[in-house]
């Protein structure tokens, strides 16, 4: 057996015989990270020309030193222990070679899956023997981190498709429920989107996530070759949205008037108090008239207000990234997106649909707590992972690494 640079064709043909892989795990996010300053190989542990384990590798360059990444793991059966050894040894005399000092992996062995109570449902009972083989082994974990302290999230909310289709809006918390309804009512409509539109994500996203412009149009541009990858955004209707509010507000107007007159005729504390909270919605729906009108006025093509890249992998739709115009939240866009598009991807036969990271359900004073909501709220599972781990490969140069003082970094990256 031996390590060996593959194709990008080999590769893909090995990965397509695991039942389960992630969009990390790809050749096309290998290229896509090329641009953003890593190299990238794909590797196989090959026996008489039969793979029997490979990956993606990502490289880059810290501290003047070449630090290797293996997004969501190896493709390989952790379970199998002679094979994770084998594998293991020979990489690191491989990635020695090459001089890179250690290699990290985030892999998709699950610990546990919790329910929308955040009650476990289900745990892998085989995690602790091969949490202790890849200890044993040398891998250092970086520990059960309950933010997005790792590499890829070490918790991901999934929605289950395959299930009856009327169970799905059903499954969905009752407000969310009110807020989809409303969106719609509202005037946010939901468009499907191509590279041209792919600026509305990165304005939406750029305080928040590092990567730039190009690295959406990468994505865009690699996952479209197979026809892999959806842009989404919503926007607001000015013209329904003003006509909604105008008809509201003549309502509350005519609810108020009858209540002056009821007042006038029978001058009681009910009447007196029903009176002064229709008021307060009607200075309510006043300003929010000024604010339809002028919206109207500014954007009489709309407002996009949210969006979303999506690359369907295999039979899963996963959110690579989502956002929204904080100034537009009230107006709950991004829950009808979501909605749509579970919609959408349950009746094109995908089993699920990832949302995404999340953080520790269990953890008590969650600054997060709002995000998680947010996704379980749409009856989503959370699923746990193993987390980070790192596998020294050259000893004396990862001594180096660790030591090297600030300014000899600058040096050696000169």
């Amino acid at each position: 057996m031996e390590i060996k640079e593959i194709t990008s064709d080999e590769f893909n043909s090995f990965r397509n015989s695991f039942n389960v892989y992630s969009i990390y795990q790809t050749s096309e996010y290998g290229y896509i990270m090329n641009n953003q300053k890593f190299e990238s190989m794909f590797i196989g542990l090959v026996d008489n020309k039969n793979i029997l384990a490979a990956s993606l590798i990502l490289i880059e360059r810290r501290k003047g030193f070449k630090y290797a990444y293996a997004p969501r793991g190896f493709l390989i059966d952790y379970n199998n222990y002679n094979l994770l050894e084998t594998f293991t040894t020979l990489i690191k005399k491989y990635l020695s070679k090459k001089g890179i000092v250690a290699i990290k992996i985030s892999p998709m062995i699950i610990k546990n899956v919790y329910d929308i109570k955040y009650d476990v449902i289900s745990d892998n009972k085989y995690f602790d023997k091969t949490f202790e083989n890849l200890k044993k082994l040398g891998y250092y974990h970086f520990g059960f981190n309950d933010y997005f302290e790792s590499l890829k999230p070490r918790f991901e909310a999934i929605i289950d498709l395959n299930i009856p289709y009327y169970m799905l809006f059903n499954n969905i918390k009752k407000k969310y429920k009110t807020k989809i309804r409303s969106s719609e009512a509202n005037g946010i409509k939901v468009y499907k989107g191509t590279n041209k539109e792919l600026e509305y994500l990165y304005l939406q996203t750029s305080k928040k996530y590092p990567r730039d412009l190009n690295y959406f149009k990468d994505c865009y541009k690699y996952f479209s070759k197979n026809n892999n990858v959806e842009f989404f955004y919503t926007k607001l209707d000015t013209h329904k949205y003003l006509s909604v509010i105008t008809k509201k507000y003549h309502d509350q107007e005519a609810i108020c008037n009858h209540l002056n007159h009821s007042l006038n005729k029978d001058n009681n504390e009910k009447i007196l108090s029903l009176k002064i909270n229709a008021d307060r919605l009607l200075d309510k729906l006043k300003k929010e008239l000024i604010k339809a009108t002028n919206y109207l006025k500014n954007y009489p093509e709309g407002i996009v207000t949210s969006s979303i890249l999506v690359i369907k992998n295999k039979d899963e739709a996963f959110v690579l990234m989502d956002g929204y115009d904080n100034k537009y939240k009230y107006l709950n866009s991004k829950h009808l997106l979501i909605w749509k598009l579970i919609e959408r991807y349950a009746g094109l036969g995908f089993k699920t649909f990832n949302l995404g990271g999340m953080t520790n359900p269990m953890l008590e004073n969650n600054k997060f707590e709002g995000l998680n909501d947010f996704k379980t709220g749409f009856d989503a599972k959370a699923i746990e992972y193993i987390g980070d781990l790192e596998l020294i490969t050259n000893t004396p140069l990862y001594f180096m690494y660790r030591n090297t003082p600030f300014k000899i970094q600058n040096i050696l990256k000169k």
